[in-house]
């Protein structure tokens, strides 16, 4: 017995049912019905010329040959961007799990619990991180919520900025470039203009309404923002920090040295890079600010009996609020992702994300150190996971040729620059050899590390007045 294949079932129209439509609207064939509603300008005067087509089989191999044609190099280019280990527990009960994977928002709070759950747990994890008051529920990527920060920024501003019109925002010119483009694209519409500069020189001569930095830095400095944070609540400005989450687990949080706002993406906390995005974000501000945050809020609350339950204490999407009221109409979370994020902070605990930071950092401190022993000069002596290495004169193109070959990316900031940003996902033997290329490029001898030394930090633990 032979039954009609899946897609004739399932996929399309089959030709009875076709027959009965266009006798139902009066057409004796589809050719008829297209003369009649598409119009003959935009329809094409051939046939399109197809290859055969293929079945979902035939096409998964087929793509499965294209792929294999790729060269998967080992990547420090960084840019808020990194390799991850995903727990299997994660990945296999979350991420694989359609009970997780299809959720959105959860509007029947009743049936959502676990969700909620969740999300509260991930607005933990970022307050305990950033040293601030409250979260949100996560949004789209980090230049969407650094986006977002400018514009709580220029909404709350003081009675003074106001009515001087003042409509002025430094950029720290150290920010990541996509940041920046998303900045001067969301500031057009509201008449923004941003000062992109450098935060250790500027004087704030300017009337601003905000400040926004970058922590650690596109190029791997961590430094001490007080005295520039104190600068800017003296004009009445706010500061904005763009923080690598993953980074505060030992540096001084934001929230401790004065910013008004922390944001980025949680993208290191176990999520797959997924070709470029996007991540789940996150946004932590002051609780004076709980009424201008975007996205949303997860709250504990109380059910009709008296036990706890949680829901959307706070919404800021149309759907929910007054259409004048809403900062948003479109995706405003990426759930999926920030319950992930919330369950690797939740798999290796406090003491356990604090050694995957700490031996980041042992790896990039070890690196520093060879490479300054072949006579490379690495421009930021506090740094996390990223190097600023200055190579020999007009040779960094030259630097990059020669890593390709040896299967490695690396980022070329000039021509006489070049970063690396590691990971947790790098092993003692990549590091050797990512250490060897630099001994090769520089002719110099170098026999591989059997131990990594722990990397002490003075610098990043200063202490902030209460």
């Amino acid at each position: 017995m032979t039954s009609a294949p899946f897609s004739s079932r399932h996929i399309g129209i089959n030709n009875e049912d076709i027959a009965k439509m266009l006798e139902s609207i009066g057409e004796s064939n589809i050719e008829s019905l297209i003369q009649k509603t598409i119009p003959n300008s935009i329809r094409l005067a051939q046939p399109l010329q197809l290859e055969d087509p293929m079945s979902e089989y035939q096409y998964i191999n087929h793509l499965k040959g294209i792929a294999s044609k790729n060269k998967v190099l080992k990547s420090y280019i960084g840019l808020g961007y990194y390799n991850t280990k995903v727990p299997a527990v994660i990945q296999r009960n979350i991420l694989e799990n359609p009970g997780w994977y299809t959720a959105y928002t959860p509007y029947q709070a009743e049936i959502a619990q676990g969700r909620l759950e969740a999300l509260l747990n991930f607005q933990t994890m970022v307050t305990d991180l950033t040293g601030m008051d409250l979260a949100n529920a996560s949004l789209l990527d980090e230049g969407t919520s650094i986006a977002e920060a400018m514009t709580l920024m220029y909404n709350v501003r003081n009675k003074e900025l106001k009515k001087n019109n003042v409509k002025k925002i430094f950029v720290a010119d150290d920010c990541f470039p996509q940041t920046i483009d998303v900045l001067k694209t969301r500031s057009q519409p509201l008449g923004i203009e941003l000062i992109i500069g450098d935060a250790n020189t500027y004087d704030f001569s300017d009337d601003i309404f905000g400040a926004i930095l970058q922590y650690p830095s596109i190029n791997g400095e961590v430094r001490n923002y007080k005295e520039f944070t104190t600068k800017a609540h003296e004009k009445g400005a706010l500061v904005a920090v763009a923080s690598d989450l993953l980074s505060l687990a030992l540096f001084t949080p934001p929230g401790e040295w004065g910013a008004d706002i922390v944001c980025g993406t949680t993208q290191r906390f176990g999520i797959p890079m997924g070709y470029g995005g996007p991540h789940a974000a996150y946004f932590a501000t002051r609780d004076i600010y709980k009424r201008n945050i975007p996205g949303r809020i997860i709250g504990l609350s109380v059910d009709a009996d008296g036990n706890a339950a949680l829901r959307m204490a706070l919404q800021t999407r149309e759907q929910h609020i007054k259409r004048d009221r809403a900062t948003s109409n479109i995706c405003t979370a990426q759930v999926l992702l920030a319950v992930m994020a919330g369950m690797y902070a939740v798999y290796h605990g406090k003491e356990g994300i604090k050694q995957i930071a700490q031996g980041i950092n042992n790896y990039t401190s070890a690196l520093s150190s060879e490479l300054k022993r072949f006579g490379l000069d690495i421009v930021h002596t506090n740094f996390f996971d990223t190097l600023l290495v200055k190579v020999p004169i007009n040779t960094a193109d030259e630097l990059i040729k020669f890593a390709v070959k040896a299967g490695i990316n690396l980022r070329k900031v000039d021509d006489d620059h070049v970063a690396i940003s590691l990971n947790e996902t790098v092993e003692l033997h990549e590091l050797n050899s990512l250490i060897q290329l630099f001994a090769d490029f520089t002719n110099s001898s170098f026999s591989n590390l059997a131990s990594i030394p722990a990397n002490e930090l003075p610098f990043f633990n200063f202490t902030v007045p209460a």
